[in-house]
C-alpha cells in the first residue's frame, strides 16, 4: 500500500532519514528533505540521494519557523517523517541552549506549521528511550558480560514512567509530549516512536552517538595498528541496548505512516527485542571474533544519567502495525564493519 500524498523528511540527509528517503524513492514516492546540513556526513547522504532519484532539497533550520512553515505550506505532505534534532546527550551538556532549540522549539515549530497548513498529515517523531532517565526503580542483576533485567523479560514497554534527565532527555521528552499532545488538543495524527539503539549504514558514528558504527571503527583501527593507543568507554562495558538495523526501523516507519490516523497519539518503544540486546563487552567478543584482533579498552567514569539497560518491548508496536525487527544483531553488526570500512 502507497503512502498518502507528499512526503516530507526533516533531518532527512543524516542516517536514518538518508535510509528512510532512499526507500522512499525506491517506491516511487514524491520526497522533501528539509535540513540544515549541520552534522558531519550529511551532505555525502544527500548527494548520494539524488543520485537515486528527483528530491525536492531546502537547506533551513526547524528553529525557524518561517523556513518549516513555508516548505510545510508549499508542499502540504500527507506524510511528515520528523527526524531532525540534536541527537547526542554528550553534546546537550556541552550546550544545552542549542539542544532545546533544536529539540523542543524545533518541534514546536514542526508542529505548528502542520496545525495551520495541513492538520490531516500523519506526522511520525523520532524519540528517545531517554525519556525513561536512569532507569532507577528497575531491578538489575550483573552478570559476566551484562547486565539483566529478570522482571522485564521481554524489555521495557510504554507503561514505564517518564523520567527526563539531562538536558538531552528533556528536551527530547518534552518535544515526545508535545507531539501527544498536539493529537490530544488540536486532533494532529502526530505518532512517537521511543527508540532504542538504531545503526547500520550510511552513520557518522562518533564517540558521542552511534555507539555500534564507534566501536565497529576502532576495532578496525585496531586491526590496522595493533599498537595504537586504546579507545576508550564509559563505564563498564556491561550496559545493553538492544540492537535495530536501520533497514529493519525504515520498515516500521513506514507501516506506521500507512497505519495513520488509527495510531493518532499513541507512543511505541522501538528497538531490536531483547533478542537482538547487546551490551558493550558483547559487542567486542563478536568484532574480536569477526577481525581475529584483541580488543583492549581504557575505561572512563560512567555518563550522566547513563542506562544500565534499555531493551524496548515491542509487542505494542507489533501489534498495531505487524511489525517486528527481522536482522539478527550479528548480520547488523557484520554490515555496519563493512559500511566502516568504506568510510574509514
Amino acid at each position: 500500500m502507497s503512502l498518502p500524498g507528499k512526503i516530507l523528511v526533516t533531518g532527512g540527509a543524516g542516517f536514518v532519514g538518508s535510509n528512510l528517503c532512499a526507500r522512499l524513492l525506491d517506491e516511487g514516492a514524491e520526497v522533501s528533505v528539509f535540513d540544515s546540513l549541520f552534522r558531519e556526513g550529511t551532505r555525502e547522504n544527500l548527494a548520494w540521494l539524488q543520485t537515486l532519484g528527483p528530491v525536492r532539497f531546502t537547506q533551513g533550520d526547524t528553529r525557524n519557523f518561517g523556513e518549516i512553515d513555508r516548505l510545510v505550506r508549499e508542499t502540504r505532505p500527507g506524510v511528515i517523517f520528523h527526524l531532525a534534532g540534536q541527537v547526542a546527550m554528550t553534546t546537550s551538556m556541552r550546550d544545552p541552549r542549542r539542544d532545546f532549540e533544536t529539540n523542543v522549539l524545533g518541534t514546536f515549530n514542526l508542529l505548528e506549521a502542520v496545525r495551520a497548513n495541513c492538520p490531516e498529515a500523519v506526522t511520525i517523531y523520532a524519540s528517545s528511550n531517554k525519556v525513561y532517565g536512569g532507569l532507577a526503580g528497575l531491578e538489575l542483576v550483573e552478570e559476566a558480560h551484562r547486565y539483566s533485567a529478570p522482571g522485564k523479560p521481554q524489555g521495557v514497554d510504554e507503561r514505564c514512567p517518564l523520567d527526563f534527565q539531562t538536558p538531552y532527555g528533556c528536551s527530547k521528552g518534552a518535544a515526545d509530549q508535545y507531539m501527544l499532545d498536539y493529537a490530544r488538543v488540536f486532533g494532529l495524527n502526530t505518532i512517537v516512536f521511543r527508540h532504542s539503539t538504531i545503526y547500520g549504514g550510511r552513520q557518522r558514528a562518533t564517540f558521542d552517538q552511534g555507539w555500534v558504527g564507534w566501536f565497529c571503527q576502532q576495532a578496525l583501527a585496531v586491526k590496522a595498528d595493533p599498537q595504537r593507543e586504546p579507545f576508550t568507554i564509559a563505564g563498564d562495558g556491561k550496559q545493553v541496548r538492544d540492537l535495530l538495523y536501520i533497514d529493519d526501523a525504515v520498515e516500521c516507519y513506514l507501516r506506521a505512516a500507512r497505519l495513520g490516523a488509527k495510531a493518532r497519539g499513541e507512543a511505541f518503544n522501538i528497538g531490536g527485542g531483547i533478542e537482538n540486546s547487546c551490551s558493550l563487552l558483547e559487542l567486542f567478543q563478536i568484532l574480536e571474533e569477526m577481525l581475529q584482533v584483541r580488543l583492549e579498552p581504557t575505561r572512563l567514569p560512567w555518563r550522566t544519567s547513563d542506562q544500565k539497560f534499555f531493551v524496548a518491548d515491542g509487542a505494542k508496536a507489533g501489534a498495531h502495525f505487524g511489525w517486528k525487527p527481522t536482522t539478527a544483531r550479528r548480520e547488523g553488526i557484520a554490515k555496519t564493519l563493512e559500511w566502516a570500512r568504506k568510510v574509514s
